[in-house]
């Protein structure tokens, strides 16, 4: 994947006082909605930022909580999207503030890598490479210093775009399909949740997963329904209230991120989605060791049609000695990894494996959302036109990478979305999935 590197340096007085800069965020926020309300601004289609009406112990709740995700950053960066990233002391990330993590030692690099990875040395001591897949905030040229590590900064605008602030950052709880085949898995139909996956058996012992996934930026109805692309790592019972996820992937959400542009994103789980994990850093939980990547930034470049196509490399490991899950991204850099202290059932080891599209499907208007799932084109329209994930591969019982076979998938309506399913020796066992939601078959 071609690389788009740069970024640029704030006054020192500014980038250190990140509070100071939230405090204005939450006056202009609340000057915005008032707008709002009055009709001073007239809302668009597909509006980010229109909000209920917001009381001032509204307000001051959301500012208490972004004060604690919001650490204190040594540099603050300016993305050409709008975003900004706080460069953070590693010792000082969100993650630890977690209950179960208080005397956390921050483990630099794993013990082990699996058998068959190709891990860099710079990417295994410093999370760097010279050609990773990049994201939109190196577009300036800087990087954030040696000891820190990039984290996207939440605003009040984001927490407000949610249904609750209980909700911020947080999926909807998944609901097993009523199915005949009980090896089929955890997906959901009641919630307006669809899928379009390969899954591998629910008796295996798997330690992690990789694949390549393909890069798009689909269209999305309305502002809280979302599409993305992603690894399931699980364990646990998919019809109880102990179900372990650990995922990672794109995703394209305009509740979230308060655009439509598609964004690497991690998630994790231990309780069937209801109280446990959230999105990103959003939580205290997954640390992060990498100071390039920030998770919940934008990716780019990405695919057209019928053109240039990118895609990103995930693979998911649990470390055979310590128990943390690890995450490397494009060419094998380290991103970092979900504690075993999180998990119950994935503190041994997962029992399925996930890979592939999903969206929320609202019917807002009655009929089936037109939100996108990977390109908006259907799997038999093939290369550079339907979108891709490719090189499926598990790491097994001795901490191998080995190739997938005889995926099992699943689409709960193909006249929306579809899947299928392939192998080659270059790219392995491989699927094309996607479709464009509402259409004369997908009423």
């Amino acid at each position: 994947m071609d690389s788009i590197v740069g970024w640029k340096r704030r006054s020192s007085s500014y980038s250190t006082t990140p509070l100071c800069h939230n405090y204005l965020l939450l006056l202009l926020g609340f000057f915005f909605v008032f707008l709002l309300q009055s009709g001073v601004v007239e809302p668009k289609t597909l509006n980010y930022t229109r909000y209920r009406q917001v009381s001032s112990m509204r307000l001051e709740r959301i500012q208490r909580h972004l004060d604690k995700i919001n650490k204190p950053s040594v540099l603050t960066i300016e993305s050409p999207d709008g975003d900004l990233i706080d460069c953070v002391h590693k010792r000082k990330q969100p993650a630890l503030d977690h209950p179960l993590l208080k005397n956390h030692k921050i483990q630099r690099v794993p013990t082990k890598i699996p058998k068959g990875v190709n891990m860099k040395k710079n990417g295994m001591e410093e999370g760097v490479s010279d050609d990773v897949a990049w994201q939109m905030w190196h577009k300036n040229g800087t990087r954030c210093p040696k000891g820190t590590v990039p984290i996207r900064r939440s605003s009040v605008h984001d927490v407000l775009r949610a249904k609750s602030l209980y909700h911020f950052g947080k999926k909807q709880q998944r609901f097993p399909l009523n199915r005949h085949n009980d090896a089929a898995p955890d997906v959901v139909s009641g919630n307006g949740h669809e899928h379009a996956i390969g899954y591998t058996g629910s008796s295996e012992e798997v330690y992690g997963a990789k694949a390549t996934i393909n890069v798009w930026n689909p269209s999305i109805q309305v502002v809280n329904e979302f599409s993305l692309s992603q690894i399931w790592i699980l364990s646990g019972s998919f019809d109880g209230s102990d179900l372990n996820s650990i995922e990672a992937g794109w995703q394209v959400s305009p509740e979230l991120y308060g655009d439509s542009r598609p964004r690497l994103f991690t998630y994790w789980t231990s309780d069937s989605y209801q109280a446990t994990g959230c999105y990103n850093l959003l939580c205290a939980g997954f640390i992060q060791t990498n100071s390039r990547i920030a998770i919940g930034a934008a990716i780019s470049p990405i695919s057209s049609f019928d053109a240039n196509q990118y895609d990103i490399t995930i693979l998911i490991w649990k470390d055979p000695k310590v128990g943390n899950w690890w995450m490397s991204y494009s060419d094998n850099t380290l991103i970092g990894y979900w504690p075993a202290e999180l998990f119950t059932h994935l503190a041994d080891h997962a029992t399925m494996v996930e890979w592939g599209g999903e969206v929320v499907n609202t019917r807002a208007d009655g009929q089936h959302t037109s939100t996108q799932m990977g390109s908006g084109h259907f799997a038999d329209e093939g290369f550079g036109k339907a979108s891709y994930f490719r090189n499926l591969e598990i790491v097994d019982t001795d901490n191998s990478l080995s190739s997938v076979h005889n995926i099992l998938t699943l689409a709960e309506n193909t006249n929306c979305y579809n899947i299928q399913s392939s192998y080659s020796n270059e790219w392995g066992t491989y699927f094309y999935y996607g479709g464009p939601g509402n259409n004369p078959q997908c009423p």
